[in-house]
């Protein structure tokens, strides 16, 4: 399983539709997450994994909570 700032960068990298070269900030992650930007930072700071609003993220983008959680 992948640690927390992993799950972010596959989180951006889904969200940048646009491409890899699509710069996404934490900001727009804790958005689609439905969490605060704060919120985001402090999960972040202490490996903390909110897998509830993952799962949530996935099953409304229609994306396989694999590809996010393992490599």
């Amino acid at each position: 399983m992948r640690d927390f700032s992993a799950i972010l960068k596959e989180l951006k990298l889904h969200l940048a539709k646009g491409g890899e070269n699509t710069k996404v900030y934490d900001k727009e992650v804790a958005e689609a997450l439905g969490i605060s930007p704060i919120n985001l930072a402090t999960l972040k700071k202490r490996n903390s994994i909110p897998f509830e609003r993952i799962l949530n993220f996935c099953y409304k983008e229609e994306l396989c909570c694999s590809e996010i959680f393992f490599d």
